[in-house]
């Protein structure tokens, strides 16, 4: 029997078949559908920085109204009873799948400061999640704006998290860092049990009628995979922490591969959205008969075996195949 089992995070999960956050991992019921289809874990969509603030200022401001012009008013300002807010549903949502389901619930943070971020980790920790992954979800458009800069706000973010919460804590990068092995090595330095690659920046597009931006989102495909597949491939074995493949792996080919670079396990978002959380089966069915049909005992056996350091022609990866590629293009 092949074993797909794999480690990620400090915890065992039953096979690299990870679903990321997304509307399928906010309900329950759907929930359990991934679950019984085999999913190992999950990450629930992410608490949002912005949410929280905004909800703030209009609680504030709900709550000072009452008092105008009613100098009596001002010592009885009540919230409803009934009031919850997006941290409360966000902890009873941890609690009720901890309680419903058997598999690890990863919880999720995207924001781009600590304002309020302790607090919330250490909430969500008490409330049950496994694991943590921040999601510093930064556009870096100011001129003024160093790219030291950019880094030392993921790594004091993470610091500032990892003095007050003992879960694992992944985070969640971009491809566009400068130098992103080093990024990662100083985010295991600063305390980060995992990494998951990569982040995809939603690009706004514009109408041409009215010359508004306007909200788009393009859904992943194969293709965006091979951007992470390279990366952990060049990282896997010079740094010593978990990491997840994340971005456009829609087939069994796509997690093979990332299995075979390093990657821990592999998210899955779009194709679950694109075929529903049942298509965990038929991935999770066609990687055991890829093992056994090449002859891997497991997950294990492969993962990492053509990762730089184990590759035959580990530059490949690099730059030498560039020319090479150019010349064989025809028309």
């Amino acid at each position: 029997m092949i074993d797909l089992s794999t480690e990620y995070l400090g915890l065992k999960l039953e096979n690299p078949l990870v679903p990321s956050s997304s509307p399928l991992t906010a309900e329950l019921d759907s929930a359990k559908k991934l679950e019984d289809a085999g999913a190992s874990a999950l990450v629930l969509p992410s608490l949002f920085e912005e949410a929280i603030e905004y909800e703030q200022k209009q609680l504030e401001r709900f709550v000072s109204s009452q008092s105008l012009g009613h100098y009596e008013a001002q010592s009885y300002q009540p919230v409803p009873d009934d009031y919850s807010s997006e941290l409360d549903n966000y902890l009873e949502r941890i609690q009720q799948f901890k309680a419903a389901l058997d598999i690890p619930v990863i919880a999720s943070l995207n924001g781009i400061s600590t304002n309020g971020w302790i607090d919330s980790g250490k909430e969500l920790q008490q409330a049950g999640a496994d694991a943590l992954e921040l999601n510093v979800y930064y556009i870096a458009g100011d001129p003024d704006t160093s790219g030291e800069e950019v880094e030392e706000r993921y790594l004091q973010l993470l610091t500032d998290l990892r003095e007050h919460i003992s879960i694992p804590v992944t985070m969640k990068l971009s491809s566009q860092f400068s130098s992103i092995a080093n990024m990662v090595l100083k985010l295991q330095q600063a305390g980060a049990q995992g990494v998951s690659l990569f982040n995809r920046f939603y690009q706004p597009d514009i109408d041409l009628e009215t010359l508004q931006i306007k909200p788009h989102l393009d859904l992943s495909s194969s293709m965006d995979s091979l951007l992470r597949i390279r990366w952990i491939a060049l990282i896997r074995g010079r740094v010593d922490l978990s990491i997840a493949a994340t971005g456009g792996f829609h087939r069994a080919e796509d997690i093979i591969k990332a299995l075979l670079v390093g990657a821990d396990i592999t998210h899955l978002c779009s194709v679950l959205l694109q075929k529903g959380p049942e298509h965990i089966a038929v991935l999770k069915q066609e990687l055991q008969y890829w093992l056994e049909e090449h002859e891997y005992d497991s997950v294990t056996q492969m993962k990492g075996s053509v990762s730089k350091s184990c590759a035959i022609n580990p530059a490949a990866l690099e730059h030498c195949n560039y020319m090479h590629i150019i010349k064989s293009y025809s028309q």
